[in-house]
Formats: structure tokens, sequence, C-alpha cells
């Protein structure tokens, strides 16, 4: 799959309706998606071979009408960490180190809790909250998605 196909899957995501596709081909996988600010997101990864190209869109929900009164909702306490990038998840710097973070374990904002390999880059996922890890939610040297639920912190 090279560049200017990945342009040109962009470029087509910009201008139509569809909030996302994602490819897959000869082993290569590309999902592109419109976020809140409108601009498409490329995300690769390296997976295994495909004999086709496989595309997928989900259709936009439906408008609801808005509820005449909501209770109250209690706050929340747990913040999610979510993964910025489709990769590997690592615990620790290297196999024989210890983890940076454990269960119990107060972090402050800018702590690094875990490492996300992408395309052999190491990409240190680091707290954006005070508080204590309360939940590892990804097993050691497993696959992550894009956004999916790493840990979760209980706000301080």
């Amino acid at each position: 799959m090279d560049l200017a196909y990945v342009k040109k899957v962009i470029k087509l995501i910009e201008k139509s309706e569809v909030d996302e596709i994602e490819i897959e081909e000869e082993g290569k996988k590309i999902r592109v998606a419109k976020h809140k600010n409108s601009q498409p997101m490329y995300i690769a990864q390296m997976g295994s071979p495909a004999q086709q190209m496989t595309a997928s869109s989900a259709p936009a929900p439906a408008a609801a009408a808005p509820p005449a009164q909501e209770p109250a909702k209690p706050e929340v306490k747990h913040h999610e960490v979510r993964s910025p990038i489709v990769g590997t998840f690592y615990r620790a710097p290297a196999p024989d180190a210890e983890n940076y973070v454990e269960v119990g374990q107060t972090v402050s904002v800018g702590a690094v809790l875990c490492i996300v390999e992408a395309m052999k880059l190491m990409n240190e996922i680091e707290s954006d909250v005070n508080g204590k890890v309360t939940q590892v939610l990804v097993e050691n040297g497993k696959p992550v998605e894009y956004n999916q639920i790493l840990f979760l912190i209980e706000k301080s």
C-alpha cells in the first residue's frame, strides 16, 4: 500500500458522508476516521496477510429527540486512559525490567504508565490525571486498538 493510495482514501473520506473506513490489503491495515474536528486520521498496523481488500463503514446514528429531564449523574471518579494508536502494549520498558505502574500505585500527571509499540517505535503513554491506578485492562504483549481503554485511574 503506497502513500499516494492512502492520501486518496483520506481525500475521499473528507468529501463523503462516511465517518470511518478500514482497509486491509497484503498484510497492511489502515483505518481512516473523521473525529469531532472533522479531520481524518491515519492509523497503520502490520497484520496477517489478507487475500482481498476489505472496507467497512458504519452509518451515522439517527438524531434522537432530547429527553425532557435527565436525573443527575453521580460524579465519575475513574478516569479512562486510552490508547492513542494501534500497536502492542507493554507494561515495562524491557522484558526483564519492572512494570512502570502497578494496581494501587499513585501516579501524577506525566507519569509513564506503559509503552505502545507501533511500527517499531516505542510510544510512552503518560497519565493525564493525578490518582491511583485501579485497573490494568490489557495483558502485557497483547495488541491494542486505537481508543481502547488501557488503565482506570481513580482521580484524587
